[in-house]
């Protein structure tokens, strides 16, 4: 019964050999007919005739075995450029039988769970490499393993963060069965990449990089490490999703893979059909700490770009721009006049910062940055911290009705910027009324000089202010894109919005020091 359950889980395995092939023949036929029809061998991996086929089902059995073939081409390529990254961090157990799991890839959007590979995983760890049990030694040892890629043939690896982090000793075994102790780590938590520097390394075989911006979703890719310390392990899948931002890193722009991505995989290549290493494997989306079929990487292009920078600098030096900004939503797209995703709306200009050199003001809509279009805040970021100090860049931007060309110059992050606007608020005793639910005063000096903005008191429970996200505490700054310095400002600005027939605000609120836009229904 249980072998039956087995089956049961996989498929394809009991379907009909005949039923398998014309399955498989249907999926991968196009894709391996355009990848192998310039190679001059393709006729080697057709397949002997099967009984009962027909000429066109057996060509698709033959394009099904060249996608196959082309696997094996680059698992061949590859595997000589990746390596298991054994962490190891010194503790004391009770016996070898109570070894803790260390955690080898973090699922960031669930926890381990009682799966049968955790199960597995945990009877690895309490073998010791030289086959004997370790029950009763003190101290014990405590091994993760995980995965790099070599980029430098004198001993340069790539991996992650995380995999390397709060180690006590690094060992690196290619796949070749070499065994090299760490010299130099570099690492940058902020992408989650790691660069290891070895000892005593030499003739190791690099990997090719290749330019993620060119990877299209539905292409084919290969996922190579050693999950759950199964070394040298390959699986296939296509990238799902580009872009993708999960809350596990400060910089996130990941490629998303159904390839089978396991805990052990963190650190190792993501490939494509060319032999090219397109990601840095990163992350799982799971529940049970095993491959739910949502795997995410870092994009060649940015860990060669931060591998570099820790090369150079032995840390990551960073442009920065100076804004805060706002992902543009259909609600604020409307008020914008423009697409949603069409840029990022600025919410805030840092004084004495490159945007305020450049002209750039609250409200201004940036869509390009250089060649690069800009969609969300994420693409801003990593585009203008991946600029060369000091150099130019064309910024395109739109401002109410008009297109602009702005010039950012690209300068060194400070280690910390701070909103530099600050508000006094009045001890008022009474706050005013004001629409969309809104309950409001004034702001003034402590000379009674009237400043910028109104304070949210209160707000009436399901109204649209409440709806929109408009919180008590909160400052008001502008209603329609026009600076606010009292409550008799809002409504002025509701009534000219009604006579307009928008069925809208727009508000600039602040709250913490933090600016951002909020579309508010009228009432």
């Amino acid at each position: 019964m249980k072998r039956k359950h087995i089956l049961l889980n996989n498929d394809l395995i009991i379907m009909k050999r005949k039923h398998f092939l014309l399955a498989a023949a249907s999926t991968c036929g196009l894709a391996t007919a355009l990848f192998f029809h310039s190679q001059s061998n393709a006729d080697s991996s057709k397949s002997p005739p099967l009984h009962g086929l027909s000429a066109p089902q057996q060509a698709a059995i033959d394009h099904a075995n060249q996608l196959s073939t082309a696997f094996q081409c680059v698992a061949d390529e590859l595997l000589p450029s990746v390596v298991a990254i054994e962490s190891i961090k010194a503790t004391t157990l009770q016996s070898g039988l109570d070894s803790p799991q260390l955690p080898l890839m973090r699922p960031p959007l669930g926890q381990y769970g009682n799966s049968p590979f955790d199960e597995m995983f945990e009877q690895l760890q309490r073998i010791p490499r030289n086959g004997q049990p370790n029950v009763g030694q003190q101290p014990k040892r405590v091994n993760g393993i995980g995965t790099g890629v070599v980029i430098d043939s004198s001993g340069i690896v790539i991996t992650n963060h995380h995999v390397v982090a709060n180690s006590d000793e690094l060992r690196v075994r290619t796949h070749g069965g070499r065994e090299f102790s760490v010299k130099r780590i570099m690492s940058d938590p902020k992408t989650d990449i790691a660069v290891l520097e070895l000892n005593n390394a030499s003739d190791l075989t690099a990997a090719t990089f290749g330019d993620s911006d060119q990877s299209a979703v539905g292409e084919w890719v290969l996922a190579l490490g050693q999950p759950f310390g199964l070394e040298n392990s390959v699986t296939a899948g296509i990238i799902s999703a580009k872009q993708r931002g999960i809350g596990i890193a400060d910089r996130e722009s990941f490629i998303q893979t159904d390839a089978a991505i396991n805990p052990g995989n963190s650190g190792g290549p993501l490939v494509n059909l060319r032999g090219e290493v397109i990601g840095i494997n990163t992350a799982i989306h799971s529940k049970s700490g095993g491959n739910n079929g949502i795997g995410f990487a870092v994009p060649s292009n940015l860990a060669k770009w931060v591998s570099d920078q820790l090369l150079s600098h032995g840390d990551v030096n960073r442009a920065y721009l100076g804004v805060a900004m706002q992902a543009i939503t259909p609600d604020i797209a409307k008020h914008f006049k423009v697409e949603p995703r069409d840029g990022v709306v600025v919410t805030e200009v840092l004084p004495g910062s490159p945007a305020e050199d450049a002209g750039i003001k609250i409200g201004d809509v940036i869509t390009k940055l250089g060649n690069q279009p800009i969609k969300g805040p994420k693409e801003l970021q990593l585009a203008v911290e991946q600029s060369t100090f000091e150099n130019a860049y064309p910024l395109c931007i739109k401002r109410k009705d008009e297109t602009l060309k702005l010039t950012y110059v690209a300068k060194p992050n400070p280690n910390r910027v701070e909103s530099k606007v600050k508000h006094k608020l009045a001890e008022l005793p009474n706050s005013a009324q004001a629409p969309l639910g809104i309950h409001a005063e004034n702001l003034q000096t402590q000379t009674g000089d009237r400043v910028c903005g109104i304070r949210v008191v209160a707000v009436d429970p399901d109204s649209p202010a409440e709806q929109a996200g408009v919180q008590a505490g909160m400052v008001v700054l502008q209603a329609n894109q026009k600076n606010l310095r009292s409550t008799a400002d809002l409504r002025h600005a509701c009534t000219s919005a009604d006579e307009s027939r928008l069925d809208s605000v727009l508000l600039l609120v602040e709250s913490d020091g933090i600016k951002r836009f909020l579309v508010v229904p009228l009432l």
